[in-house]
């Protein structure tokens, strides 16, 4: 702490003097306080003013209550999600974020109330609720467990010794600690806990057992537990969801039951949040556009700020689709039942109105807070029928053409602002009763998706204009642009296979789908697809706005799916408060934690995708199980210094070939070009390259397959020696 007094009345203080006393602060002061602790008068004010600028702009400090109040850079929201890591010299539990970021030192967070029952202990991740006491120290209130331990695994148990399912985790663990009362099986599935340090001969101290490997559906349980994905709900959320019912129209609610909104789904879809319409608009000035009404549920009505329902749907952040069951964001009675449009039922709806031209511009649109009533529950499948004039959906054939008219023109405003176009095809596991697999199929791609999807899209972006012309809060749907080095990456693989890539600096997605159509029903077309998705930044949540790169747009926010997704809640809360639609809207508790809450969102997003990839990948190793020895097409998806991926055909399942097993020279690694190139004979590995394989080990727990190139295989290529790559 700087000796104050000796700066009165004589000069301004330093940068550090400041950064010190502001540390030591409780909470933000402001810039008038902060003058009086200097002693700082007459024209040394404007040299402070300087100092506070400077420091504001390096990233040291933070402003807020429109540049009134000062505080460090990074201070705590009020709650936030924290990891317990130790104990202080009294015994309390000492925790710190849980993510954190910045360059400014990590605060330290005492935990001095404990609400969890049992207790919070070391290695538990919670929400906490924060004060700061001053240099950077906070006391804290733990208020819920998030998860257990960081240190808990899941793994199999295998005459005394446990293996990870996590398949970066190869050693054996030996089992300590089972209860005399506890009897294990061979392929049994225990939680343990594991030491942090790594160690010759691991322990694992057992937790709890909580199944079978060889059991129904046990690429899902395994994939749940890992990924620490929260099954159950509060008995309270239950509660409070089981009493929901449908609103009556009112001043805040209109009265659209009348317009005949059709839902748009998958075959095997059982909630269903969004509604569309569309007819064509009689407007004199809008020859050949379309009038469009697209209905999402109004979910913030039912989940209101801060209460149990709340608090779950925030903790989940999202639902978690798996091949067997989906795990709700929401309890089932909101989510598949008053949340849900389902046909001729009255439901709550937030309604976007929109007015577009013949080429897919928006001209205007308009918010409801209504009361809607869809008329049918149709599939991709009959949309496309009758898109393809095969099958006409049987007293909607008008609505049905209207829906594709209005379609063909956002697709025109697609095309034109040159959304990115990368081709993955998306794994679809098919499971009896039983929960075997009965086939794997890559999922078709249709227009009637589309059409949903840009309606979708449409509706995004109308929420996140008026959101932003209002000047409210808003949680946008960001996507920065790739980075220079991925681009380096991506343009020296172009080049070992012939390819131009003019990107530059600041490329746009156009740019990437040039890339891409020149690649298209070429060997290399899998191989660049996946290149150009790996050189693209992750979508995230964020208060911020920066864009979002892949589809071309300026402002972006979730607002069509809040059955599934806590953003689109927010997102609507905002709406119903800046538009003035009545209750649920966004409160200014929230609008104080939106930066940790699109932290929070945007990590339970990544632990979904992770949980999904993770329990489709074991639920395609145990449908090949039984086919070891046999041979397979496989296309290579990329190299490493020590193998090659491979997605093997037609399952879109996921190999490995490990370098030791390429038999009959050494190969050496050339990054930039993305192969492996025998230094004696030339022959060439590289991405795209379509090989044909033997299955030698399969391991349906962890989801991981090994393979090896046959012997004689002509489907590589040779090539001219090349130095070793340095």
């Amino acid at each position: 702490m700087p000796d104050i007094k000796k700066k009165r009345d004589t000069q301004p203080p330093t940068m550090d003097d400041i950064v010190a006393y502001l540390n030591a602060q409780s909470k933000p002061v402001s810039k008038k306080e902060l003058a009086k602790a200097f002693g700082v008068k007459g024209d040394n004010r404007v040299a402070l003013k300087g100092l506070i600028k400077d420091l504001r702009k390096n990233g040291i400090i933070q402003t807020e209550r429109g540049g009134r109040r000062i505080e460090m850079k990074d201070a705590l929201p009020e709650r936030v999600i924290v990891e317990i890591t130790g104990n202080d010299s009294m015994g309390d539990l000492v925790a710190r974020p849980l993510e954190w970021t910045s360059q400014a030192p990590m605060p330290q967070i005492i935990i001095t109330k404990d609400r969890l029952s049992p207790p919070a202990g070391v290695g538990d991740i919670v929400q906490a609720k924060v004060k700061s006491i001053g240099n950077r120290m906070y006391y804290g209130e733990a208020l819920r467990r998030m998860t257990a331990s960081e240190n808990h695994m899941v793994g199999v148990y295998e005459n005394g010794l446990i293996y990870s399912v996590d398949r970066r985790l190869k050693q054996p663990f030996t089992l300590v600690g089972l209860p005399r009362t506890e009897k294990l099986d061979n392929k049994d599935l225990v939680i343990v806990d594991i030491p942090m340090i790594k160690e010759r001969n691991p322990q694992a101290q057992f937790v709890k057992k909580i199944g079978s490997a060889t059991a129904p559906f046990a690429p899902t349980l395994i994939a749940i537990y890992m990924h620490h994905i929260p099954v159950a709900f509060t008995e309270a959320s239950e509660k409070q969801a089981d009493k929901a019912t449908v609103p009556q129209p009112d001043d805040h609610r209109k009265d659209l039951r009348t317009i005949p909104f059709v839902t748009i789904d998958g075959a095997d879809a059982r909630d269903f949040d969004d509604a569309v319409w569309a007819e064509p608009d009689t407007s004199a000035d809008n020859k050949g556009g379309w009038h469009i009404m697209i209905g999402i549920a109004d979910v913030a009505w039912y989940v209101r700020p801060e209460t149990a329902l709340d608090m779950d749907a925030r903790l989940r952040g999202n639902s978690v689709y798996f091949p067997d069951r989906v795990i709700p964001m929401l309890p089932e009675a909101l989510s598949n039942g008053v949340c849900s449009l389902k046909p001729n039922e009255p439901r709550a709806a937030l309604v976007c109105e929109v007015w577009i031209d013949a080429n897919g511009h928006k001209k205007r649109h308009l918010f409801h807070r209504a009361l809607i009533q869809s008329v049918r529950r149709l599939t991709y499948d009959e949309v496309q029928s009758a898109m393809d004039k095969k099958m006409p959906v049987q007293g909607l054939e008008d609505e049905i053409q209207n829906l594709t008219g209005a379609y063909i023109s956002l697709k025109k405003n697609r095309d034109k602002r040159g959304v990115l176009e990368i081709d993955i095809p998306e794994r679809q596991v098919i499971l009896n009763k039983k929960g075997q697999v009965t086939g794997i199929h890559l999922r078709e791609q249709m227009p009637s998706m589309q059409l949903i999807e840009e309606m979708m899209i449409l509706a995004n972006v109308a929420a996140a204009e008026t959101l932003e012309e209002k000047g409210t809060p808003t949680m946008y749907r960001v996507h920065d642009k790739p980075s220079s080095e991925k681009i380096a990456t991506l343009t020296d693989f172009l080049k070992s296979i012939g390819q131009q890539a003019h990107l530059g600096d600041n490329p746009i997605p156009a740019d990437f789908n040039q890339i891409l159509s020149r690649s298209d029903g070429t060997k290399r077309d899998r191989a660049v697809n996946e290149l150009v998705l790996r050189a693209q930044a992750q979508a995230v949540y964020s208060p911020e706005n920066i864009g979002h790169f892949g589809l071309a747009l300026s402002r972006y926010a979730h607002f069509t799916s809040p059955i599934r997704r806590y953003a689109d809640i927010m997102v609507h809360r905002a709406l119903i408060q800046s538009l003035k639609l009545g209750d649920g809207a966004l409160t200014d508790e929230e609008v104080k934690t939106f930066e940790e809450t699109a932290r929070h969102i945007s990590y339970t997003e990544r632990q979904a995708a992770a949980a999904e990839q993770g329990a489709t990948d074991r639920y395609i190793a145990s449908y090949l199980a039984n086919k070891i020895g046999e041979a397979f097409d496989g296309r290579i998806s990329s190299v490493t210094p020590f193998g090659l991926f491979l997605s093997i055909e037609p399952y879109g399942a996921d190999g490995f070939v490990p370098m030791h097993t390429l038999s009959g020279d050494f190969y050496e690694y050339d990054e930039p070009a993305q192969r492996l190139i025998g230094r004696a004979t030339g022959i060439t590995y590289t991405s795209g390259d379509l090989i044909r394989v033997v299955l030698k080990e399969c391991v349906p727990e962890t989801g991981s397959m090994v393979f090896s190139v046959i012997s004689g295989s002509k489907t590589y290529s040779k090539t001219k020696k090349t130095r070793k790559n340095k």
